[in-house]
């Protein structure tokens, strides 16, 4: 039985008479968090100071006369180090009668308390990692925010610590918060009033993977497989809403549920999305998955043109459900948030999540087949920066020391490991069984209190297909150092594949790669040093924003059709006019050299086209007499339909 009923009074006690101080002290000596053996958590988000937030802890039974207090360095999903303690300020223990005890700060994440056998209680501050000037900045939805009265964003692992070996016992939270407030999270409040939330968590573990969003509520709930979703939104400006978000997302969650069999594996999820009119510090946006939750990062723009970025984060996130949660090794399951240690199977945590992020999107025909193609076409080009001779197993051991710069290669290669994988299984079944039938099987054998055995998983997998095989695949590609098979593979789909080919086309001034949206959404140029003949012909300069091309404006929702369209369509002596705002140039000698107040000037850019070669990667094509095998692997791999 969970008892929360002193909490409130133990919050209230600092807005009351001093005698009830002293109450509260009296009730800490009543040893309730001993007696349950748990941590008792409280955190009141009324009381901001310099951007902190004072977290207060009743300790859970402790024999050792010294123990050790851990903030995690490094958190599942991130394979970063973040240091999570040098946000953290002001530690103190003490004792039952409110004595300080010693203190020894080992290093940035760990206390080392003395007398620890006599600790009645912790109270330290939390500083908001998103402004922080501290450097080294950590991913926003890895991190904490403090808006006073506005919004708070509590990663639970940037809050809350442990002791040495008790990871794995009860966690009882309490937040006082803004009677409007409203905690958007995959936990179910035990109790939830005006003023106060508290939770029961069975460990760390767990509480590490639930994070929370407080705020004035704008919420959605969809039902789906049996299962609550909830949209949470927070936009300062209130230009997007959950219910925009939810409408979007609903189908791309209703195909996701067909494609994991009719039914979710949870009975709750949460999407909690924060957007921000400001830049971001750590540079990036985009989103951090957790086994019932995703927490969002992303930029306030207009939301027709974050719809598909979300759906495609949503779909990446969402299938985590499946792997990590029910289908994880024991190094995740024992993490390890102070010296990790890594599993070899990154290509699945987030390779195959990757691929079935796109593939199911295909599959339900919420994407066309040709831009299906086109999106394996980037993830190819995209893994050819990194090194491909390092086996996928090594770099995924590997990925906080040696390999840290080949991480980015799971959402690519590790992609591609997936699809190939499924292609392979559907040939040998005669497309009656993909990846997604063998990652389900795989949940059922284990789940999320059973972990595999980091060295025996591949030959699990063998067993459980019956397709001996596929061992080879895994030896050969994701153990071993040898190349995809690509040309093979695709070939299998009635696909002819081409590394590389040189083809004739139209070029604007190879300005692609040098375009970046600013804060207003405008595209800006701001690189030139890949301009071709024609580009520099045309005179681009680096920080000139296009602003029309061929007399239409160029915006996000009509990119797509004026940068790749002019191309397939025009033809050589057509003319090209780019219209760009640029900054003023002096107009006379003794005028400053620099535009102090950043004045642009229209200029118009024009020239005849002109046809120039280059080479184009990873070209497809279809076969134009695949064999009935080939057919049949294909529809089975493009359209569920014939699955079902």
């Amino acid at each position: 039985m969970n008892n929360f009923s002193f909490i409130p009074e133990l919050f209230s006690a600092k807005k009351s008479f001093i005698i009830c101080c002293f109450f509260v002290a009296a009730f800490f000596t009543k040893g309730i968090a001993q007696k349950e053996n748990a941590y008792f958590f409280s955190v009141d988000l009324n009381e901001v100071k310099d951007d902190q937030l004072r977290v207060n802890l009743l300790v859970p039974k402790i024999k050792a006369k010294t123990i050790v207090y851990n903030i995690p360095k490094i958190v599942p999903g991130t394979y970063s180090i973040s240091d999570f303690g040098r946000f953290i300020t002001d530690f103190k223990a003490y004792d039952k009668k409110g004595k300080e005890l010693v203190v020894n700060k080992l290093d940035e994440n760990r206390w080392e308390i003395q007398k620890s056998n006599k600790l009645k209680r912790i109270s330290y501050w939390v500083e908001d990692t998103w402004d922080t000037e501290k450097g080294n900045f950590i991913f926003e939805p890895a991190g904490t925010n403090i808006e006073e009265k506005k919004s708070f964003v509590i990663n639970t692992f940037g809050f809350f610590g442990y002791f040495d070996d008790m990871k794995l016992i009860p966690y009882k939270l309490t937040f006082e918060k803004p009677e409007d407030f409203y905690g958007s999270t995959a936990l179910i409040a035990e109790k939830s009033e005006p003023g106060f939330d508290t939770y029961s968590i069975d460990s760390y573990v767990d509480l590490a993977d639930s994070p929370i969003m407080y705020n004035v509520p704008d919420t959605t709930i969809l039902k789906v497989g049996g299962a609550d979703v909830l949209v949470s939104v927070y936009s300062p400006n209130q230009k997007l809403t959950s219910e925009y978000v939810g409408e979007n997302i609903a189908e791309i969650l209703e195909a996701q549920r067909k494609y994991l069999g009719g039914t979710l594996p949870i009975k709750k999820y949460a999407f909690i999305i924060y957007l921000t009119d400001k830049p971001s510090k750590s540079g990036m946006m985009g989103a951090l998955e957790h086994s019932y939750s995703s927490l969002y990062f992303l930029p306030e723009i207009d939301p027709k043109y974050l719809t598909q970025s979300i759906r495609d984060i949503a779909a990446h996130e969402f299938f985590h459900i499946v792997t990590p949660l029910n289908i994880h090794s024991e190094e995740i399951q024992y993490f390890d948030f102070i010296e990790p240690k890594m599993s070899k199977h990154l290509w699945m945590y987030e390779g195959v999540t990757e691929y079935f992020a796109n593939h199911v999107q295909v599959s339900y025909g919420l994407l066309p087949p040709e831009e299906f193609i086109e999106t394996i076409r980037t993830k190819l080009n995209q893994a050819s920066a990194f090194n491909d001779t390092v086996p996928f197993t090594i770099m995924s051991e590997q990925v906080l020391g040696k390999y840290e710069d080949q991480y980015g290669n799971v959402y690519e290669k590790g992609a591609l490991i997936g699809l190939c994988l499924d292609i392979r299984l559907r040939e040998l079944s005669e497309g009656k069984y993909g990846l997604r039938n063998m990652m389900l099987d795989l949940s059922k054998v284990y789940g999320k209190s059973k972990a595999f055995k980091d060295d025996e998983l591949f030959d699990k997998i063998v067993e459980i297909t019956g397709f001996p095989e596929i061992r080879a695949f895994f030896t050969k590609y994701v153990e071993g150092s040898e190349p995809l098979p690509l040309k093979e593979y695709f070939a299998k789909v009635g696909f002819i594949y081409k590394e590389e080919a040189k083809i004739n086309e139209i070029s604007m001034g190879n300005i692609l790669s040098g375009l970046a949206l600013d804060k207003d959404s405008n595209f800006v140029l701001q690189e030139v040093e890949n301009l071709d003949d024609f580009g520099k012909k045309m005179g681009y300069q680096q920080g000139d924003i296009i602003t029309k091309i061929n007399g239409d404006t160029l915006t996000l929702e009509t990119a797509r059709e004026l940068l790749m369209g002019f191309p397939a369509e025009a033809k050589a002596g057509d003319t090209l006019t780019v219209e760009v705002l640029r900054l003023k140039e002096p107009m006379e000698e003794d005028e400053e050299e620099t535009n102090e107040n950043g004045e642009k000037v229209l200029v118009v850019l024009q020239e005849p086209v002109e046809v120039t070669e280059k080479t184009e990667y990873h070209i497809f094509e279809g076969m134009e007499n695949p064999t009935e095998e080939q057919i049949k692997v294909l529809r089975s791999w493009l359209f569920a339909e014939e699955e079902e």
